[in-house]
């Protein structure tokens, strides 16, 4: 299959980051002696400044990462529902909607999760991987253009919030691509934290230095300002929110599959669907089936749709809600839920429960294709000693405003929540929204590693599934696998309020022959077409460790300003 670019190969190290810039810093750290924790918390941080209309540096950031030894960790970098919050404000005073403003806002979790990372496996300081965002907050960079186009798009909220405004349309309008975009507010904001680690790197060492950094965000200046900010425009994050927070560290869910084990992260994500959707692929046999055949895509489309429905009866932060997970992924299930796959027909609504719990949505019916919000990044990296990093900072920019002085937006996530509090994922003071990021990576059977994942909402484990299947089932190298055209379903209701749920709906890109999108129509699929190549399907960056050969590799995704470095 054709691609636009090579799969990239080192003998050292590799990288794979949603800008170019912050793949760069990656490889810097990486070339300096740092291991895949530093170049991964580096290019993490670079990402909430390079796409600050996708990403906040106060926003989520949730990681996994799998040591040379085989240990595997997840940081979740999600944050909380404020302590004072009245769990039916939103039935109450809003109408059933979580608004836009500053009532969204959970606790900035996005900080924290790269110390903590540092902390527990990295060799460097904040300092030491901040510098690169500080860099280019403070001298700015090229406006590339999706970033011209978010931005463009969401004029309007942007405009509603005068500090929003004050950056992303400067002298009252859009940025243009190849202008520069500086940050000057959130540059300072970063530096003060170097200051305070510095200070205290001086004398107790790293972890100290690291120490203090975690402070100066979540109990010192920043913290007050935030919650100043945030109290005077009625919301209700407070001190105390901020000043106890720390990330859980959450087990990874593993799943053998042909030898090798796909690892994701917990239900208080969506990443176990992409575990279910794989083995509802491996269980119904799709091995005659020829790549992005009518047969392939539509078993596909309807095991999403399976897995899906599974994660709106009953994923939910696991401290508030019981997540039958080992029951989802049972044997039996599968089977249950195979039983309901018809091979020649699109199931036309959402699957029912059948577990006892949930009940379908209703969702509307329009003629248009589903709204998609162009939020979040990813990055992964391998490094000359085997570790791996995957994650997935997120955050947009424009539905809740910048906190003046400080150039960040306290994390927005909150619209993950449902707004009634008897949902799985509903609203509830101290609990988590479930998350769409979700970072993870594949354990190889002969003993490499690849960090993978994507932009792209609910459309994040359809993309990664469908580039894991091109990968390890028909063999494509891993740029061809990543630029390969790819689809979407939209047959449940959206991770995003106001919850959109289009039965039956599928997009996809142009480039599957007409022949194809004719056979999934004939089977009851909604077909929309996508163009040849768009961000809307994603854009899967991944790394892939070849111990056979020595090599690390790499690919990006065209779809978006992802680009791949190995060394």
């Amino acid at each position: 299959m054709f691609a636009t670019r090579p799969t990239l190969s080192g003998p050292r190290h590799a990288v794979s980051a949603g800008h170019y810039l912050a793949s760069t810093a990656a490889v810097a750290v990486l070339e300096a002696g740092g291991n895949a924790i530093d170049a991964g918390c580096a290019a993490g941080i670079a990402l909430g400044v390079l796409l600050p209309d996708l990403v906040n540096v106060a926003g989520v950031a949730p990681i996994m990462i799998r040591m040379a030894d085989g240990t595997v960790e997840t940081i979740a970098g999600l944050g909380h529902w404020p302590r004072a919050l009245p769990p039916d404000v939103f039935m109450r005073e809003h109408g059933g909607e979580i608004p836009s403003g500053v009532r969204r806002t959970v606790v900035p979790a996005a900080p924290d999760a790269w110390i903590t990372a540092l902390e527990r496996h990295g060799t460097m300081g904040f300092g030491d991987v901040a510098r690169f965002a500080i860099r280019f907050a403070a001298e700015g960079f090229a406006v590339y253009p999706l970033l011209a186009e978010t931005v463009a798009a969401h004029a309007a909220e942007y405009a509603q919030y005068p500090s929003n405004a004050a950056i992303f349309l400067p002298g009252g309008a859009p940025p243009v691509v190849g202008s520069r975009f500086v940050q000057a507010d959130l540059s300072r904001t970063l530096t003060y934290m170097v200051e305070q680690e510095r200070a205290a790197a001086a004398t107790g060492g790293r972890l100290a230095g690291l120490a203090a950094a975690h402070a100066a965000f979540y109990r010192g200046d920043i913290a007050r300002e935030i919650v100043r900010f945030i109290q005077a425009e009625g919301g209700f994050l407070a001190m105390e929110d901020l000043a106890g927070f720390r990330s859980r560290l959450e087990p990874a869910v593993a799943r053998r599959w042909r030898g090798h084990t796909l690892l994701t992260c917990g239900p208080w994500c969506q990443g176990p669907a992409l575990a279910q959707a794989l083995m509802l692929m491996e269980r119904a046999g799709f091995d005659a089936m020829g790549h992005n055949s009518a047969d392939y895509l539509h078993l596909l489309t309807e095991c999403v749709k399976a897995a899906m429905a599974d994660r709106e009866y009953h994923f939910g932060d696991p401290l508030f809600t019981e997540v039958p997970l080992e029951v989802l992924l049972s044997e039996a299930h599968l089977d249950a839920r195979l039983r309901q796959v018809d091979p020649a027909r699109a199931h036309p609504s959402m699957y029912p429960p059948l577990l006892g719990a949930g009940t379908p949505a209703q969702g509307p019916q329009r003629a248009d294709l589903p709204k998609v919000e162009a939020d979040t990044s990813y990055v992964a990296v391998v490094d000359r000693w085997g570790n791996a990093f995957s994650a997935t900072p997120s955050d947009g920019s424009w539905n809740s405003p910048v906190v003046p002085g400080l150039g960040i937006i306290p994390s927005n996530r909150g619209s993950q929540s449902r707004p009634d509090p008897a949902h799985p994922s509903g609203v509830a003071p101290g609990k988590r929204p479930r998350l769409t990021p979700n970072p993870a990576m594949v354990a190889t059977e002969d003993g490499g590693v690849m960090p993978f994942g994507t932009p792209g909402g609910d459309v994040q484990i359809q993309a990664m599934l469908q580039v894991m299947l091109n990968v390890f089932h028909f063999g494509m190298e891993l740029q061809e696998a990543i630029e390969a055209p790819r689809i979407a379903s939209y047959a449940f209701p959206s991770s995003f309020a106001p919850f959109d749920y289009f039965p039956a709906r599928v997009a996809v890109e142009s480039r599957i022959p007409q022949a194809v999108r004719d056979d999934l129509a004939a089977r009851g699929h909604e077909v929309k077409d996508w163009p040849g190549i768009t961000w809307l399907a994603g854009s899967v960056e991944a790394v892939l460790s070849d111990p056979k050969d020595g090599l690390v590799r790499a690919g990006a995704d065209p779809r978006r300003p992802a680009y791949a470095i190995a060394g």
